[in-house]
């Protein structure tokens, strides 16, 4: 299943996006075997992207082929190529996997948001002090001590953002970052959007709404991007963002996954 192939935009982005960032991809003809060797734990960097929907019966032999390319791992990350909100057998979920249904929306020339940020400062991050910062925010907005993969991930953004293929913005107050997302070139003429996130003590400020835009002009003035990809949770607060932005739904990313602590 060579990525040109890959049906779900999507994924079709998100492996693009982690190519990039310097994962390997290899075609096993009804799989693709996506690998980082530089972040083994980053669930969504070492995951296998199936080209159809499990059948009924097949969970166990899916977990041992993940088991044989990742003998390591102790997360299971299996996408599906599949655009539709389909159902999925039920020995998928007996085998503790978590099912999600991701919505994936497009924009052709985002709108500004109804409510933007007038004070914050909106710009590119531009140093390993600003990265340091958008480590600890993520840790604010997520919780938990994951900070070595964190610092991981940072660097492979960091390292795309010097090529040119992409910025990460942040919305500034007084020097300290509030809010954060990512934008890249994912081919074809699509910008996909990253990690949007702001500080708990900072929402219903605007920052998220005008970081999305400010990165759109950027996409089309730099990237020359045609069409800008997101992904939301549907029964997340952040879709209605995104469509007051001017995106409207077009797909379903169907997800499975089993964290390390579920195994």
């Amino acid at each position: 299943m060579p990525l040109a192939v890959v049906t779900s935009l999507a994924f079709r982005t998100d492996v693009a996006l982690r190519v990039l960032e310097g994962a390997e991809v290899s075609d096993r003809g009804d799989y693709l075997v996506v690998r980082s060797p530089g972040n083994p734990g980053f669930w969504w960097g070492n995951f296998l992207l199936l080209a159809r929907v499990p059948r009924p019966g097949e969970a166990g032999a899916w977990l041992a082929r993940f088991a044989a390319e990742f003998p390591g791992a102790s997360h299971v990350a299996l996408g599906v190529d599949t655009a539709a909100d389909v159902p999925v057998p039920p020995d998928l979920a007996a085998a503790g996997l978590g099912i999600e249904h991701a919505t994936v929306l497009t924009a052709a020339q985002p709108n500004p948001p109804a409510c933007s940020s007038t004070t914050a400062e909106i710009r590119p991050l531009a140093d390993d002090a600003d990265w340091r910062q958008s480590v600890e925010l993520t840790i604010r907005c997520f919780g938990g001590d994951e900070s070595e993969f964190l610092e991981r991930r940072a660097m492979a953004r960091q390292r795309v953002t010097r090529t040119g293929k992409g910025a990460w913005f942040g919305a500034f107050a007084d020097g300290r970052l509030r809010a954060q997302l990512g934008l890249f070139d994912a081919g074809d003429g699509c910008a996909r959007y990253q990690n949007v996130e702001t500080d708990p003590l900072a929402r219903r400020q605007g920052l998220a709404g005008t970081l999305v835009w400010a990165a759109a002009r950027y996409g089309r003035e730099v990237l020359g991007a045609r069409t800008f990809v997101i992904v939301a949770d549907p029964a997340g607060p952040a879709i209605r963002l995104y469509q007051s932005c001017g995106f409207t739904p077009r797909e379903t990313q169907l997800s499975l996954e089993r964290p390390p602590s579920a195994g």
